[in-house]
C-alpha cells in the first residue's frame, strides 16, 4: 500500500508541474506593461509642468510628447501579443487530458506487467536462503560474510580459495590461500593454488613467490601435476627450453589417459618446439623420454607431435643452414613419414647450401641413396 501512495503523490507532483503552466496566463507581462505606462503617465504630467514653467520650449516638449507616445504604443502591441499566446480552451483541454492519460496508462501497464507487491530482498534475506536456491555470487557472498565473523576458520578459507580463482579474482584466492595454509596448514593442493593463484595475479608469469610455492608443493607430493606442469613453464619463460621440455615430457610419460592435464602438456610441448626454432636451440633426436611421451599418446597426437618437432627442424634449418647434421636429420626424418618429395627438396637444399662440389654435398648424396632416395636436378 505505501509503494502505490508515494506513486500517487510523485504522479500528481508531475501532473501539476505540467498542469498549472497551462491554467494560468501571462500575469508577468501584464504586470510589466501596467508598471510601465505608469512611468509614461508620469512623464507626461512631469513635460506639462516643465513647459508651463519654461524650462522647455513648446516644440521640444511636442517632440518628447510623441516619442512617449510611441513608447505607450509599443506596450498595446506587447500586450496584445501576449494575449495572442495565451492558449486557447480546446489547447488547454487537450494538454491536460494528455498529461492524465500518461499517468493513468503506466499505472494499469504496470498492474499488469509489474510485481509491486514482490517483497525487497535485502542482502541478510538472499544468504540466509536455501543454497540450493542460491546463485554463486549469493554463495560466496555469504562465505564472505560468515569469514568476517569467523576469520580463523581454516576450512572456511580453504573452501573459497579455488572459487575466487575459478571467478578470476586472483588476489583474493591469494589471500585466501595464504590464511588457509597459515590455519589449516600445508598441503600439495593449497601450496599448488597458491602458486597458480600468484602466476595468474601476475598475468601468467611464474615468479620467485609462485616458484617456492609448487615446489613446496612437489616435496608433499611429487606427483603433483599443477606444480610440475607451472614449474616447467617457469623453466620455458627463464629461456631454459630444453629443461622445460624435458619436464613436460617427464610430466606426460606419467600423466593417465584420462587426465585433464595431458591437453595443456602437449600443448605446451609444441609450443616448446616452436620456441626452439624461433631461439635457434639446436633440434635433437628423440630420446628415452619422447620414445616414453610418443608411446603413450594416442596414434593422432604422436603423428602430430612428430610433426610439429620435424617443422620445428626444418625452419631451423632455413634460419640457420650451415648445419651438416640437421640436413642429415631433416632427409630421414622425412623419409620415415613417407614424404618422399620433401625428404628430396631437403636434400637439394642441403647440397645448394654446401655447393654441390662440397664434402657435404657428398655426405648428402651417399645418405640419401642409403634411404632410397635420389637428388633431382
Amino acid at each position: 500500500m505505501l509503494f502505490w501512495v508515494i506513486a500517487a503523490i510523485l504522479t500528481l507532483g508531475a501532473s501539476l508541474a505540467v498542469l498549472l503552466p497551462l491554467a494560468g496566463g501571462p500575469k508577468g507581462v501584464s504586470a510589466s506593461s501596467d508598471h510601465d505606462l505608469e512611468v509614461y503617465r508620469d512623464q507626461l504630467s512631469e513635460l506639462d509642468r516643465d513647459v508651463a514653467r519654461g524650462l522647455i520650449q513648446p516644440a521640444e516638449a511636442e517632440e518628447a510628447r510623441a516619442e512617449i507616445a510611441r513608447r505607450i504604443l509599443r506596450l498595446d502591441n506587447v500586450g496584445d501579443k501576449a494575449a495572442t499566446r495565451q492558449p486557447s480552451m480546446a489547447t488547454r483541454l487537450v494538454a491536460t487530458a494528455a498529461v492524465l492519460a500518461v499517468p493513468l496508462v503506466s499505472w494499469g501497464l504496470y498492474s499488469q506487467l509489474g510485481s509491486p507487491e514482490l517483497p525487497s530482498q535485502p542482502l541478510s534475506e538472499r544468504l540466509a536462503k536455501n543454497p540450493a536456491d542460491s546463485s554463486v555470487d549469493e554463495l560466496v557472498a555469504r562465505a564472505e560474510a560468515y569469514l568476517a565473523a569467523n576469520p580463523s576458520d581454516g576450512r572456511g578459507w580453504d573452501v573459497l580459495a579455488p572459487v575466487y580463482l575459478r571467478m578470476q579474482r586472483f588476489s583474493d584466492a591469494v589471500t585466501a590461500y595464504r590464511n588457509a595454509i597459515r590455519l589449516d596448514g600445508d598441503s600439495a593442493a593449497r601450496q599448488a593454488g597458491l602458486g597458480e593463484a600468484i602466476a595468474s595475479a601476475a598475468g601468467g608469469i611464474v615468479s620467485a613467490d609462485a616458484q617456492a610455492a609448487f615446489e613446496a608443493a612437489l616435496k608433499l607430493d611429487p606427483a603433483n601435476p599443477k606444480a610440475s606442469f607451472y614449474l616447467a613453464m617457469g623453466m620455458a619463460q627463464e629461456g631454459r627450453i630444453e629443461e622445460a621440455t624435458a619436464g613436460w615430457q617427464k610430466m606426460l610419460a606419467a600423466l593417465p589417459q584420462d587426465s585433464a592435464w595431458r591437453a595443456a602438456v602437449e600443448q605446451a610441448l609444441a609450443e616448446s618446439a616452436r620456441r626452439s626454432v624461433a631461439s635457434g636451440v639446436p633440434a635433437k633426436g628423440p630420446d628415452a623420454g619422447d620414445v616414453d611421451a610418443a608411446s603413450s599418446m594416442s596414434p593422432q597426437d604422436r603423428e602430430a607431435m612428430i610433426n610439429t618437432m620435424v617443422a620445428g627442424l626444418d625452419e631451423r634449418l632455413r634460419q640457420n643452414p650451415r648445419d651438416a647434421e640437421g640436413w642429415m636429420q631433416l632427409i630421414r626424418s622425412y623419409v620415415v613419414l613417407g614424404k618422399a618429395d620433401q625428404a628430396r627438396g631437403a636434400l637439394n637444399r642441403g647440397i645448394a647450401v654446401f655447393g654441390s662440389d662440397s664434402e657435404e654435398a657428398k655426405k648428402f648424396t651417399a645418405f640419401a641413396v642409403s634411404l632410397g632416395l635420389t637428388a633431382t636436378e
